[in-house]
């Protein structure tokens, strides 16, 4: 799976720039996608509109603009411009009736994985790309098959790192991203109502 990944971000080297991947995961079986927007978007209706050149036009955009993807009981939510991470209250809310799982990184750094269930953020890490700054908190159990992926990684393998990230939130869900998704034109994408820090 890292191998995937590490491709993918060699073909959309602006994946390693600035992105906020969201995967949820419903534990009530009538939740739409609609729902879920409207969680993210803070209890209120996103955008929706086409964009020709979305992972251009993005860039255009003082707020998160999203891709949304449909997999096997996931959903996935990728920011694609500047990697506005999703608030933690958001998380939390979303997480009451979902598993939600983030990694999220952006020019000045980041590089965030986190994982959010029955309301609350069970374990975080930042900085999971430079192994002498690493922060956790939570339960570090979760993020123990990721903390052994990273550090059997070469220290200065950033794109393995980001690309174990993905990997390790793909094993947890099910839930890929494929280049194939990124290619598009005239594709629909979720704006969301406020920037993101």
């Amino acid at each position: 799976m890292i191998d995937h990944y590490r491709s993918l971000f060699n073909r959309y080297q602006w994946l390693e720039d600035a992105l906020c991947w969201t995967v949820v995961q419903p534990l009530d079986e009538e939740s739409t996608v609609d729902d879920l927007l409207r969680r993210l978007n803070g209890g209120r209706d996103p955008e929706q509109r086409i964009m020709a050149y979305p992972t251009e036009e993005a860039y255009e955009e003082n707020r998160p603009v999203l891709f949304v993807f449909e997999g096997e009981g996931a959903w996935g939510f990728l920011e694609l411009a500047y990697g506005f991470a999703t608030p933690d209250h958001i998380l939390t809310e979303l997480s009451k009736q979902s598993r939600v799982w983030m990694t999220t990184w952006h020019f000045n750094g980041g590089y965030t994985i986190l994982y959010a269930a029955d309301g609350e953020i069970r374990a975080w890490m930042r900085d999971f790309i430079f192994t002498e700054h690493r922060i956790e908190q939570g339960d570090s159990s979760i993020l123990a098959d990721f903390r052994a992926v990273l550090d059997s990684l070469d220290p200065e393998d950033y794109c393995g790192k980001r690309s174990a990230a993905f990997a390790f939130i793909e094993a947890a869900t099910g839930m890929s991203l494929r280049g194939e998704w990124l290619d598009v034109e005239n594709a629909p994408v979720v704006i969301l109502d406020n920037p993101r820090v």
